[in-house]
C-alpha cells in the first residue's frame, strides 16, 4: 500500500493499491508461461523487488529488460548500460537504452508474456514512455502478450507544455502528448494502442493491471527515486519546467545535492546570493558547468502543494535566465536538443523573439484542448479536469 495525499493541500491519508500489489489479478496469466520483465528500481512489491517475488513463486522468469538508468537505476542520465546478468536472480539483464532501444525477435523468441512495471513521472520527455512505446511495437509485432501494472502519476493532476510537433520525433519525445500529459503508464498504453501509434496497433494484446483508489487529483508520494537526479517530490514537481534547461548553458543543479532544485549559469548577469558549483557525483559523473560557479535561483523553497508561481509548466524561469544572459549567443548551447525536449523548434524561436510568458502559454491552448478531448477516452480512474 501506497499513502497519498487526497487532493493536493488537503493532507487526508490515502491508500493506494498499486498494479503490481494486485497479484491475483496477473498471476494466473504467468502461470506455466515463459517471462520477460522490464523493470527498474522502482518495480517493488512493497520492500521486495517485482523479479524477487515473481521468482520466489516460481514464475519462469527468462529475461529481464533495463531502461534508462539500468535495471538498478543507478546509470548516468543519457549513459550507455550495457547487458549484464542479475547477481541475485541469476537472470539475464538486456539493455533497452542506447543504441537498442527495442527488443528483438531473437529476445522474444522463447518468451510468451512480457511485463512491465516501471513508475513513470507523467513528463514527455522522461524516456521511460519511449521505452513502453518500443516495447509495445515488439510485442505487437512478435506476437507476445503485454501485462501492464500500472503505477500513479504524480504529475497526473494537470496538463500542460507544448503538444509534440512529429517532425521533431526522438526518444525525448516519441508520441504526440504534451510535456505534461495527465496518465499513468496503463492509460498512456491504451492511448497508443487505440490511436495506433504503435505499428500493428491491432494485434497487441494488452493487460492493464490498474491501481485501486487512486485517481487523477491525488499527489503521489513515490517510496522510491525514479532515477538518480530525482531526489524529492519537489524536484519531481520542478522536472517539467526546468528539464528545458538541459539544451541551455543553464545547469539544473546535477553534480549538487538538489538536483533539479536549483537552477545557475557561470554566463548569468545577476547579482544573485545563491550560488553552486557542479562536480562530478553518482548519478552525475560529468555534470553541465562542472567545476563552475554558477548563478542563479534556489527553487527548494517551492511547496509540493502547488505555489501560484510554479502552477503548470513554467517559462518564467527560462525568460528570466535568457534576459540575463552575458553572452544570449551562446545561451541556446544545443538548440537542436532543445527543440526535441520542446517538441517544436516554435519555444525557441518565442523566446528569441522576446515573447510574454502568457503569450508562450496562449499558443499551446489549441493543441492542448484537442488533447484533452482526446485523452479523456483512455482514462481508467476519475479524473480532476
Amino acid at each position: 500500500m501506497i499513502i497519498a495525499a487526497a487532493g493536493y493541500g488537503k493532507g487526508v491519508g490515502v491508500h493506494i493499491t498499486v498494479g503490481a500489489e494486485r497479484m491475483t489479478e496477473y498471476l494466473p496469466m504467468l502461470q506455466g508461461k515463459r517471462v520477460a520483465l522490464l523493470v527498474n528500481q522502482t518495480s517493488r512489491i512493497g520492500k521486495a523487488h517485482l523479479a524477487d517475488t515473481l521468482k520466489a513463486l516460481g514464475t519462469d522468469i527468462r529475461v529481464i529488460f533495463a531502461p534508462e538508468h539500468g535495471f538498478r537505476g543507478d546509470a548516468d542520465a543519457g549513459a550507455h548500460v550495457a547487458n549484464t546478468t542479475d547477481s541475485k536472480t541469476g537472470i539475464p539483464v538486456i539493455s533497452l537504452y542506447g543504441k537498442k532501444q527495442k527488443p528483438t525477435a531473437e529476445d522474444l523468441k522463447d518468451i510468451d508474456v512480457v511485463v512491465y512495471d516501471i513508475q513513470d513521472v507523467g513528463c514527455r520527455f522522461y524516456t521511460f514512455i519511449s521505452t513502453l512505446h518500443y516495447l509495445m511495437d515488439a510485442c505487437a509485432a512478435y506476437g507476445k502478450k503485454l501485462i501492464v501494472l500500472d503505477r500513479p502519476d504524480p504529475n497526473g493532476f494537470y496538463i500542460d507544455g507544448p503538444v509534440q510537433d512529429l517532425r521533431y520525433r526522438s526518444f525525448v519525445g516519441i508520441d504526440a502528448l504534451p510535456v505534461v500529459y495527465g496518465l499513468t503508464p496503463g492509460e498512456y498504453a491504451h492511448m497508443a494502442k487505440g490511436e495506433q501509434w504503435i505499428d500493428s496497433a491491432a494485434n497487441l494484446d494488452l493487460t492493464v493491471i490498474s491501481c485501486a483508489d487512486y485517481d487523477h487529483s491525488m499527489r503521489y508520494h513515490l517510496p522510491v527515486a525514479p532515477s538518480p537526479n530525482l531526489k524529492n517530490d519537489r524536484a519531481i514537481f520542478l522536472y517539467p519546467s526546468l528539464c528545458f534547461f538541459e539544451g541551455t548553458n543553464v545547469s539544473v543543479g546535477r553534480g549538487t545535492p538538489w538536483p533539479f532544485e536549483v537552477i545557475g549559469s557561470p554566463d548569468a548577469g545577476l547579482d544573485s546570493a545563491f550560488s553552486f558549483t557542479p562536480k562530478s557525483t553518482p548519478g552525475a559523473t560529468d555534470p553541465m558547468n562542472k567545476g563552475k560557479l554558477c548563478v542563479g535561483y534556489d527553487l527548494r523553497h517551492y511547496r509540493k502543494d502547488l505555489s501560484t508561481e510554479m502552477h503548470g509548466v513554467n517559462v518564467r524561469y527560462l525568460l528570466r535566465m535568457y534576459a540575463v544572459a552575458k553572452d544570449k549567443a551562446k545561451f541556446f548551447s544545443s538548440p537542436d536538443f532543445f527543440d526535441k525536449l520542446a517538441g517544436t523548434d516554435e519555444l525557441r524561436k518565442q523566446i528569441l523573439d522576446g515573447k510574454t510568458e502568457a503569450e508562450i502559454k496562449a499558443s499551446w491552448q489549441p493543441a492542448l484542448k484537442a488533447y484533452k478531448e482526446m485523452r479523456q477516452k483512455y482514462l481508467l480512474y476519475k479524473d480532476s479536469k
